[in-house]
């Protein structure tokens, strides 16, 4: 997969916001031990991790971590006996992370994959993540899978999507074409801001990302169609940490009980899912 030949940098305003944020919210190097057992993380407190930009899922807005799981975190705090400490950064340290216990667990809309499930455990799914393309709302030349033929495609790097573009890839050559040229951003605000300046010709991500991006800017940009097949994202944990997965579980299946799981999802997705798996077993 080729690599972009043009510079991937964030605004200078943007970085330096988000890395005053991540200073005022990172935790001290003590805290970087191991993932423990519900026992120590109830002594030390639950270490979390966020991204810091993806949206609708979680994002910073006026300086404050905003979007759904960052208002399911401030539900979990009143819900758990004990300390949650948040650590805001970007998508690709995240999952290593937690892997390696340097977080308990990444409170993201992580994809669960048969690949990740090798080092992680996961949630209940808390969303829909059928992937879907998106494409610049005035380019005419694309109106369907088969005319994503050729074309360059922009897709997060170390990403689950990343992962199943051979799904997509297929689909193109039942219709007689080929993936075109995959350029990797560090981030989803990047693809979007190449797709607009038209470097790249469509990105894709999954339904809920994309409707979240065409609603805030229904004059740039078109969802597409969708380019996998079913896909749901949860929260991940350290392999073997059941105790905690039990505990998140719980604290999940009490939010939907209460009708506040579906709330949020109607809030910031515009639709809720009242019909996600209590567990699910990935195909890729």
């Amino acid at each position: 997969m080729t690599k972009p030949s043009f510079p991937r940098l964030s605004p200078p305003s943007r970085r330096a916001a988000l890395a005053l944020l991540a200073a005022a919210l990172t935790l001290p190097a003590a805290f970087s031990a191991k993932a423990g057992s519900l026992d120590e993380i109830k002594k030390r407190g639950l270490i979390v991790a966020t991204e810091d930009d993806f949206r609708p899922f979680e994002f910073v807005k006026d300086g404050k971590p905003t979007g759904f799981d960052n208002e399911l975190i401030e539900d979990l705090r009143k819900y758990a006996p004990f300390e949650i400490k948040q650590q805001i950064l970007p998508w690709t340290g995240i999952l290593a992370g937690v892997s390696t216990g340097k977080y308990d667990v990444a409170i993201t809309a992580a994809i669960i994959t048969k690949e990740r499930k090798k080092s992680l455990d996961f949630t209940s799914p808390i969303a829909d993540a059928t992937h879907y393309y998106v494409k610049r709302k005035d380019d005419k030349s694309i109106s369907g899978i088969k005319d994503l033929s050729g074309k360059t495609v922009g897709v997060q790097a170390g990403s689950a999507l990343l992962g199943r573009l051979p799904e997509l890839a297929s689909m193109l050559e039942k219709e007689g074409g080929k993936l075109g040229k995959v350029v990797e951003y560090t981030s989803y605000p990047e693809a979007y801001q190449d797709l607009a300046l038209g470097r790249v010709d469509y990105v894709v991500n999954t339904i809920i990302n994309i409707k979240a991006l065409v609603a805030e800017k229904p004059n740039v940009f078109a969802v597409g169609e969708p380019v996998s097949g079913k896909s749901y994202p949860a929260w991940a944990v350290a392999k073997g940490n059941t105790e905690l997965v039990e505990f998140l579980n719980g604290f999940i299946a009490k939010e939907k009980e209460t009708g506040r799981f579906a709330e949020l999802q109607k809030k910031w997705f515009g639709e809720a899912f009242p019909d996600l798996p209590v567990m699910f077993e990935p195909e890729f």
